[in-house]
């Protein structure tokens, strides 16, 4: 596990390569393995392969969203909020362990933050999706995670640019910036 964490890099750029089968199963196999509080399970997941649909999830909000357009897979992570009040943190979850799962299979990845991001003056990006894919109200959206073979080499960060004054021991010990 530590080495895929020393080399996962979020990767924006795609090559046009499918995803094979047996890796989208795999994919699939690990959301639905996601842990969940109480294991209420409450999030789901939809899988979108199609180019049309791919480009409009790429117009969910203004910025951070358009290398979408050009990824072989988009999986919007979202959840029945009346199956859980830390549906958040549970699809929070997933969508890490979606990266994770993708980058042990040689896929690389990259998180669509939804939640919370506006599409435009009237309408959120959640609410855009919603209308979409014509989500009922009690389902919210926290994420798209773009998924494909890369076409961008990126290596991890050196141990060396990690924040260690970020861990603190036993105690919070506040450090002048």
């Amino acid at each position: 596990m530590i080495d895929l964490l020393r080399s996962r890099r979020s990767i924006r750029k795609f090559t046009n390569a499918p995803i094979a089968n047996n890796l989208l199963e795999t994919l699939k196999e690990a959301a639905l393995r996601s842990p969940s509080s109480k294991n209420g399970n409450p999030w789901e997941f939809i899988f979108v392969d199609e180019p049309e649909c791919i480009e409009k999830l790429s117009h969910a909000k203004p910025h951070g969203a358009a290398f979408l357009a050009k990824s072989p897979l988009a999986i919007v992570v979202l959840a029945d909020e009346n199956k859980g009040d830390v549906w958040v943190e549970d699809c929070s979850i997933a969508s890490i362990l979606l990266q994770l799962t993708a980058q042990s299979l040689g896929l690389g990845s990259c998180w669509v933050q939804i939640r919370k991001r506006p599409h435009d003056e009237k309408q959120s990006a959640e609410q855009y999706i919603r209308q979409l894919f014509q989500l009922p109200e009690n389902y919210r959206v926290l994420s798209v995670i773009a998924v494909g073979h890369p076409a961008q080499s990126r290596t991890g960060k050196p141990v060396e640019e990690l924040q260690t004054e970020k861990i603190h021991h036993n105690q919070f010990n506040l450090r002048d910036s």
